[in-house]
């Protein structure tokens, strides 16, 4: 089953609904470049009657602030420091061979043994996040590439692993449509998680989830590039997701999240398919979510991994972006989408200084394992392991070994990662 051929007639749709060329930027300023391209491409998007009734309902939503209730608010007392351990992972992307894999003689599904080797990676986070780039649901039957439905089992088996975050930020999240949306939405508030990036309606994208943990408050926010084509009808109000285009609104609800939270986290589903290299959209957006409020980005929709740095505040410090983190489970046919990263870093305040510092910063490669034969559905085996852990055996009965998947290729993958993030462990 080849997924990058499969994929070239929806990708061609996305590009034409991105608002960034796929290319690299190699004269002038990036930002003029990409604002260029972005108020060109906006100029064609939808009519302005649909523009109007977003700005209406923004400005419905949004109240001013009450002066006298902000005086009024407690004070922070507050003094120290603390540290929060905090893991991210990339696209949980299900695909059929997964689930087929997973189907018990009964019917159900038991995902537990395709995550077990990264447990150790995860249980032992305050914050661990998960790019589920399916929908999980109980709404509609289990589907595969294009059009995902993902059962509730994986879910269950995820949060069973540690993850407490999910980040539903991608260009599948409309892939069944309202409906689908909200019966993931309503799976996702069964669990003991904070969910990100959809919503049920306007008012609930303006009410920004947050979590505390070891006295930190934090902020999600999740935006994506697209999502293939699909989109939600604003006159229902049912269903809401974030574009990044939607720069005004983007600024506003970060610069809301960073007066409330200690620790803003934002998640972009932004990328070039199947390429490590980062695009102008990741360059351009990334220093002005930082410069908004931003104190850690994760990227992900690549399907492969990209590097990660330290971005200057404005204001002094700075913040981290993992530009993408690729796949963390997956069976795309493709050898440059087989390793991710799982993002991990101590998140450490200062409550006196307000300030958000990040130590201990890594980037740990995991390797999306299957085995079986090319072009026939029925594979098998389908694991995520930590690359500290993938032996030369399992290598060897890898489906895509010999077609482009070796440990030349893994490291081809990883050299991407800056030295000093770079963790195998």
């Amino acid at each position: 089953m080849n997924f990058r051929r499969l994929k070239a007639g929806i990708l061609t749709a996305a590009v034409c609904l991105s608002f960034v060329s796929c290319g690299q930027n190699t004269e002038g300023d990036v930002d003029d470049v990409y604002k260029a391209q972005h108020e060109a491409s906006a100029s064609q998007a939808d009519t302005e009657s649909k523009t109007e009734s977003k700005a209406a309902n923004t400005e419905k939503d949004v109240k001013p602030v009450d002066s006298t209730a902000e005086s009024e608010a407690p004070k922070d007392d507050r003094t120290g420091t603390a540290t929060v351990h905090l893991v991210c992972a990339g696209d949980n992307l299900i695909h059929d061979n997964i689930y087929v894999d997973c189907q018990k003689d009964d019917g159900s599904y038991d995902f537990t043994k395709c995550y077990e080797p990264c447990r150790r990676l995860i249980e032992g986070a305050d914050v661990a996040i998960l790019n589920q780039e399916t929908l999980v649901n109980n709404l509609y039957e289990p589907s595969t590439y294009p059009v995902f439905s993902t059962p509730t089992e994986d879910g269950d088996a995820v949060v069973d692993l540690g993850f407490n975050v999910i980040s539903m930020s991608n260009n599948h999240v409309l892939d069944k449509g309202a409906d689908g949306l909200i019966n993931s939405l309503d799976y996702w508030d069964s669990k003991p998680v904070v969910h990100y990036g959809a919503y049920r309606n306007e008012a609930d994208s303006e009410d920004i989830k947050t979590m505390e943990v070891n006295g930190v408050k934090f902020a999600f926010l999740g935006y994506m590039e697209h999502t293939n084509g699909f989109f939600l009808d604003d006159d229902d109000d049912v269903g809401k997701v974030v574009y990044l285009e939607e720069e005004d609104v983007i600024k506003r609800q970060v610069e809301k999240a960073n007066e409330m939270a200690d620790v803003v986290v934002v998640s972009c589903h932004f990328g070039t398919e199947i390429e490590n290299e980062i695009n102008d959209q990741q360059r351009y957006m990334a220093p002005k979510l930082v410069e908004w409020g931003a104190d850690l980005i994760i990227g992900t929709q690549a399907h492969a991994l990209s590097t990660c740095e330290y971005i200057d505040k404005p204001e002094g410090g700075k913040a981290f972006c993992y530009y993408g983190l690729g796949n963390f489970f997956h069976t795309m046919y493709d050898a440059n989408s087989l390793v991710g990263i799982l993002g991990d870093l101590d998140v450490v305040v200062d409550f006196d200084t307000k300030e958000v510092s990040f130590e201990n910063v890594k980037a740990i490669p995991v390797i999306s394992h299957f085995e079986g034969v090319a072009y026939d559905s029925m594979w098998y085996n389908c694991v995520v392991y930590p690359m500290k852990d993938y032996t030369d055996e399992l290598m060897s009965k890898h489906l895509m070994y010999g077609d482009g998947f070796s440990w030349d290729s893994v490291n081809q993958s990883i050299s991407y990662v800056p030295d000093e993030f770079l963790s195998i462990e």
